[in-house]
């Protein structure tokens, strides 16, 4: 079950699409995992390592991370994570990292294009839709993003970027949206924004824009189905066409 059709749906100009699990995913299965992390970090040491401790690891790093909220170019993203998997390695000294090793997968992290894997339904509604709407992403990330979609050939179909590291915000912060907006030259009401977060969707609504809540998870998506009337969810992008109808 989708959500129910839009109100005036015929005066849709513009969709704005978050970019984490709503049109990719980290090839790895981990946001920072890069590809060839393993390249330069012992796997067996690594998984020996209880899964806790791993995970406070990232956790402590990701906090370092976040509040760094201006970050205009790679360069700059690049040695804000030299400094991220520095404090990783501290916090898992059985990983014995040298410097060499954390600039590596700092690096891995920043400029391998093939981070992401762009979702099937993705690859192939982004194309169809931008014939008929201008496409925007709205996304909570870093510089590097963008040269992800160019090596997918995806850039070229959206007539917006936005990525917060480079505005010094993060959704659900209006200014996201409306930098977004202006850059298409349209109103709230003439466009959608997808994200797989309520509170981001919620930021959007705020500002007049409908929003869709898109759960890939089945059993989160019942859930939130039965227990968020208020929102729109839907399972797939496919979905969308749907609703547009």
């Amino acid at each position: 079950m989708i959500a129910k059709k839009f109100n005036h749906s015929e005066r849709i100009k513009a969709i704005l699409f978050d970019s984490g699990r709503v049109l990719n995913r980290p090839a790895s299965g981990h946001w920072f995992i890069p590809p060839n992390f393993f390249n330069y970090v012992d796997k067996k040491k690594f998984l020996s390592i209880p899964i806790k401790q791993r995970k406070t690891a990232f956790l402590n790093s990701s906090e370092y991370i976040i509040h760094q909220k201006l970050i205009k170019s790679e360069e700059e993203e690049y040695i804000q994570f030299v400094q991220f998997y520095k404090i990783f390695a501290d916090f898992l000294p059985e990983l014995n990292l040298e410097d060499t090793s954390i600039q590596a997968v700092a690096k891995d992290l920043v400029f391998n294009r093939e981070k992401y894997t762009f979702f099937e339904d993705a690859l192939y509604l982004v194309p169809k839709l931008s014939e008929k709407y201008k496409l925007a992403v709205v996304s909570d990330a870093w510089p590097s993003l963008e040269n992800v979609f160019v090596k997918a050939n995806m850039r070229n179909y959206f007539s917006s970027f936005i990525i917060s590291s480079k505005k010094g915000v993060t959704k659900p912060n209006k200014l996201m949206y409306q930098s977004a907006l202006d850059e298409l030259n349209i109103s709230p009401e003439q466009a959608i924004f997808i994200d797989d977060n309520i509170r981001n969707c919620i930021g959007a609504s705020q500002l007049g824009i409908q929003s869709l809540v898109l759960n890939r998870n089945w059993k989160l998506f019942t859930l939130n189905k039965l227990l968020q009337r208020n929102y729109h969810f839907i399972r797939n992008l496919y979905d969308i066409e749907k609703i547009l109808v």
